[in-house]
């Protein structure tokens, strides 16, 4: 085994299969299917600091309360931020340790930040709690379950991600038909509390349990699978190259498609946070009544979750970046459709569209970074990016800011259109690059005792 000074833990003699946990039945599957799992039910547990869950919540503290929509989309952006700074912090934490220790602590703040939430009395405690509870689903659990997946899987990333994914699609389907009939039944604050005990059984146990840093690690491959010649010659056109070759943050930092990416995913949350936080009571000005808007986001969501997989599967065959701009395609698309839709059947439309596209963009990010530059750097070069991402989650603030001084949602869907198709032209230019001279030393490395 070729000795890595930057991967140190790769060197111990590992005799495969003695670090499973015990508590994984299924001996004779490959063990990144529990961490692909494990993903899948954080990822539903984590729902409830996203934009749909948030957007139901509106309605009820609006009226006790009194706040305007841009106070509270306000603790949505400030969530997001600070999941960027989240991501910086930890990025080369998550490379060198993995994500267990860091997706339990995420739990635990984000199952008090809930409780926190059903006592609150001023925005300020409403901000700081969702803040950090947002921030710790981002920066914690989203991205640090997402590396793991990708450090466990090559060949079949897409469609490991898509399952994991799928979770938090689920989530969004189920969650907020929960919600409403709690509410009808008792308060939203009453309704926090419930979702605090669901997400720390959800987050907190499995990951502690079952999350490992990499298939090295436990003197396994990555896939369950001995790697073929990294250096062998990518797929033209279309294909997806499937080689595990990984880039340093230097190297990268070099290359016009890394910049493009980081344009890509800079944006992004400018727009999609702010469509699923606004959504529902988008719906009701428009004459929906609360059952039917809520209704049209349990379909987008559901839609997303059912599509989630079968766009993995594409995505084991189309190149990462041609599916990046159909995703953006899709989402223009939406636009069009969610800025005339003031009827229930057009607003079954909007979900359908949007879900569509939602359930692909899931996975684009994590694959990007993953597909073109490799998975042993990816949370360094994940923590670099995250600054870049600070600005983005504007977006919420700002489509509340837009409704309250005009009225309507129409100017910010049209910026927002903008800017799926800004997404589109940056991935119009990230043609993927080939590193120099084959270089492939960093990513030889193989299972110790193998």
């Amino acid at each position: 085994m070729k000795e890595s000074p930057q991967d140190p833990a790769a060197d111990r003699e590992v005799e495969p299969n003695s670090q499973i946990p015990k508590a994984w039945p299924f001996k004779r599957v490959f063990y990144g299917w529990a961490i692909v799992w494990t993903g899948f039910v954080a990822s539903f547990g984590m729902v409830p600091m996203f934009g749909p869950v948030l957007g139901v919540f509106f309605e009820p503290i609006q009226e006790e309360l009194g706040w305007s929509r841009a106070t509270m989309a306000f603790a949505f952006t400030l969530g997001s931020m600070t999941s960027s700074l989240a991501t910086f912090a930890f990025g080369r934490v998550l490379d060198k340790y993995g994500a267990r220790a860091i997706v339990v602590i995420a739990g635990v703040i984000i199952t008090l930040a809930m409780l926190g939430i059903s006592f609150m009395q001023e925005p300020w405690q409403f901000w700081i709690l969702f803040g950090l509870g947002r921030g710790s689903a981002l920066g914690g659990i989203q991205i640090g379950v997402g590396i793991s997946i990708a450090n466990w899987f090559v060949r079949r990333r897409p469609r490991a991600v898509a399952i994991r994914q799928s979770g938090l699609r689920a989530g969004q389907a189920i969650f907020p038909m929960l919600i409403v009939a709690i509410l009808a039944v008792t308060g939203w604050r009453e309704a926090w509390r419930i979702l605090a005990v669901l997400t720390g059984l959800l987050i907190i146990i499995p990951g502690a349990i079952f999350l490992r840093r990499r298939p090295e690690d436990l003197g396994l491959y990555p896939d369950g699978e001995k790697p073929a010649d990294a250096s062998a010659a990518a797929p033209r056109g279309f294909g997806r190259d499937i080689r595990d070759i990984s880039w340093t943050l230097k190297e990268a930092r070099r290359t016009r498609a890394f910049w493009m990416i980081v344009m890509f995913v800079s944006v992004d949350r400018f727009a999609l946070g702010a469509i699923n936080l606004h959504m529902v009571i988008s719906f009701q000005d428009k004459g929906l009544s609360a059952v039917q808007a809520v209704s049209i986001l349990s379909l987008f969501a559901a839609t997303s979750a059912l599509t989630g997989v079968p766009w993995g599967f594409v995505f084991e065959k189309l190149h990462i970046r041609f599916g990046a701009m159909l995703i953006s395609f899709l989402l223009l698309l939406s636009m069009g459709v969610l800025i005339i839709a003031d009827t229930y059947p057009m607003a079954i439309l909007f979900g359908l569209v949007f879900g569509f596209a939602v359930g692909g963009s899931s996975l684009v990010e994590t694959l990007l970074w993953s597909d073109f530059f490799g998975r042993r750097h990816m949370g360094e070069i994940r923590a670099f990016t995250a600054p870049f991402r600070l600005l983005s989650p504007v977006g919420p603030t700002a489509a509340g800011y837009i409704f309250d001084t005009t009225g309507s949602y129409r100017i910010a869907y049209s910026i927002f259109g903008g800017v799926f198709f800004v997404m589109l032209l940056a991935m119009s230019f990230a043609t993927v690059p080939v590193k120099p001279e084959a270089v492939v030393a960093d990513v030889e490395e193989t299972p110790a005792g193998s």
